[in-house]
């Protein structure tokens, strides 16, 4: 590899790999507050923090990083045209067709990441993250109970249990405190049991114990007591509940035997954004070119607007293919194959000198 190839690589990876570290840090930023009003609002334990922060992070990454190399290359690119670099490289004769080689040295390994992710890490992860949150609704243990410790459920509620069995499945002496809206619930029992209905629905089993019911606040005594034998109390859903037949649950090879069009239109959803990234990738070259005292921003917001665009079209048209606006045939390569074109031909024409014009002599 010439030195050139290698400071051109060199350069680009320092800025790739910069934008990816920030775009995660954002990122890190909505998934783990995403994960923590969960677990308040009681649909998976405390101790899943860690699992589900690393699952939802490799379903983001076929999002994130086709955004960071774009950006990682346009900021590296423009750092060369900034400090005239570029031109200098230009007048021996280094354009950007001769940097293509290098700039596919980074851009075709991510493009494999990328595809790696959205084919079969990203749809695991999905996977694998339902199923885990779908065996936390059948255990009081992992689903946030524990004996001996305040649990707060839904908005305002609480939940208290004395003694659990050790399998998590049966407690005794419950305590359960609940709001709805202007008036209060209070709930106790002596043994019960957890059950989980077919909608995925977790219900606290009670039995043998009283319930009342009054206004939170004023001087209104409308309180009621009551005694049962058998009560039950819901406790939050589970998020996103398991269902194997979901297409966004099943692998790629079995999205290309699935004949639901819903299935048709996943599968175009993973094959695009590796595409997707080599486009990005095309255009940030042509985007990039600026003056030494233009500013950075401007361009970078222009870059960050097409991925925008191409991005939200590309989860609108999984909806499209799915109503049947869209043939399934056709996917998302309406949208892949114009942007790969467009990069190509914006990369090609870029920094190509226009012959002169000439004009005829005066009489």
């Amino acid at each position: 590899m010439l030195k050139f190839d290698r400071y051109l690589l060199s350069e680009c990876v320092q800025a790739v790999l910069a934008t990816t570290l920030v775009l995660l840090m954002v990122a890190f930023g909505a998934v783990f507050a995403d994960v923590l009003r969960d677990i308040a609002e009681g649909r998976f334990p405390a101790d899943m923090l860690l699992p589900q922060l690393g699952l939802l992070f490799l379903n983001w990454l076929p999002i994130i990083l086709p955004l960071a190399l774009m950006l990682g290359l346009m900021l590296a690119l423009g750092r060369l045209y900034r400090d005239s670099e570029m031109p200098v490289l230009a007048s021996v004769g280094i354009g950007p067709r001769r940097m293509l080689k290098p700039l596919f040295g980074l851009i075709g390994p991510v493009a494999l990441v990328i595809a790696l992710c959205s084919l079969w890490l990203a749809p695991w992860a999905e996977r694998t993250s339902k199923e885990m949150v779908n065996a936390a609704t059948r255990n009081l243990l992992v689903a946030g109970l524990e004996p001996g410790r305040f649990t707060p459920i839904g908005k305002g509620g609480v939940v208290f249990v004395s003694r659990m069995s050790t399998d998590g499945t049966h407690f005794e002496r419950v305590f359960i405190y609940r709001q709805k809206n202007d008036r209060l619930d209070v709930t106790t029992a002596k043994t019960g049991h957890l059950e989980v209905d077919n909608d995925g629905h977790r219900i606290l089993v009670l039995d043998n114990g009283f319930e009342v019911e009054g206004p939170r606040e004023g001087t209104n005594r409308d309180y009621r007591l009551m005694h049962y034998r058998a009560n039950e109390a819901e406790m939050p859903s589970s998020k996103g509940r398991y269902d194997a037949n979901d297409p966004r649950m099943l692998s790629t090879p079995r999205l290309l035997v699935d004949p639901r069009r819903e299935a048709k239109a996943e599968l175009h959803s993973r094959i695009a954004p590796p595409f997707l990234a080599i486009a990005f990738a095309l255009l940030a070259v042509p985007l990039a070119r600026s003056s030494p005292r233009e500013g950075r921003l401007g361009r970078i917001s222009v870059g960050f607007l097409i991925y925008l665009v191409g991005t939200m079209l590309s989860l609108a048209s999984v909806n499209w293919i799915t109503k049947g606006k869209i043939p399934v045939a056709l996917g998302q390569w309406w949208l892949v194959l114009p942007l790969l074109a467009l990069g190509a031909w914006m990369y090609l024409n870029d920094g190509r000198v226009r012959a002169p014009r000439l004009r005829g002599a005066r009489r």
